[in-house]
């Protein structure tokens, strides 16, 4: 018999909020409306299928932990970043992948 994944709610910090709409704003000027809206939708689908799959992303390789809680989704050319706690799941924020180590590193501090 398969062990079912407990489903969990999932929370967006304000660091996401303004990461996004700063992806959606830059995708509007390089790429036009339909390519931004667009992309918009795929980091919308991204998250709303993890309430009940956020463990079938890898771990995030820049921020290990023994308890493999930090985990991220790669989407085009951007990290979705998430904790996954006792109680939900707490999306930090969306970084390119080009970022340094350094600043990915830094979402460990943000709050939900």
């Amino acid at each position: 018999m398969e062990e079912r994944i407990p489903r969990k709610p999932v929370e967006v910090s304000d660091k996401f909020k303004y990461s996004r709409t700063h992806i959606y704003d830059y995708s509007i000027e390089t790429f036009g409306y339909f390519q931004a809206e667009h992309y918009l939708q795929l980091i919308e689908n991204a998250l709303s299928t993890l309430f009940d799959s956020y463990a079938i992303y890898p771990e995030c390789r820049h921020i290990a932990t023994k308890s493999r809680i930090y985990r991220n989704i790669i989407l085009d050319s951007h990290l979705i970043i998430y904790r996954i706690t006792t109680q939900r799941i707490e999306v930090l924020d969306i970084i390119h992948s080009a970022s340094s180590i350094g600043k990915i590193r830094t979402t460990r501090s943000i709050r939900v």
